[in-house]
């Protein structure tokens, strides 16, 4: 998946804004509010949130070396995924579409997107 694909899906989610918190160096979408991913605009890798730290220890044993903990908050299921590696599009769709899920489940009602 290139870069430009990724940005597009993401965005393309209810209620997705578009944010930069740190600069232009990465990009933040996020929905009521909260991330649900981190994009590294040198075209990298994306940071997703996992539903539970079990699903994301999963993620990790599938792909061993290539998603791996992200830096600071993996603790919290965010995990780090290759964008040019051994994850299939359509599978890192489907991680997109868990990290985007998982925010939008905790948001209170009043936040979700319709």
């Amino acid at each position: 998946m290139t870069l430009n694909e990724l940005i597009d899906y993401c965005m393309a989610k209810p209620g997705a804004e578009e944010t930069y918190p740190w600069g232009d160096e990465e990009l933040v979408p996020k929905v009521g509010g909260k991330a649900f991913a981190f994009i590294w605009m040198q075209g990298t890798a994306v940071g997703l949130r996992a539903s539970s730290t079990a699903v994301a220890k999963e993620w990790q044993d599938r792909y061993p070396g290539a998603i791996e903990p992200s830096a600071y908050i993996g603790r919290h299921g965010w995990n780090s995924v290759p964008l040019a590696g051994p994850v299939p599009d359509q599978e890192l769709r489907e991680l997109v579409d868990m990290s985007y899920d998982t925010v939008v489940s905790r948001l209170p009602k009043s936040k979700r997107p319709v």
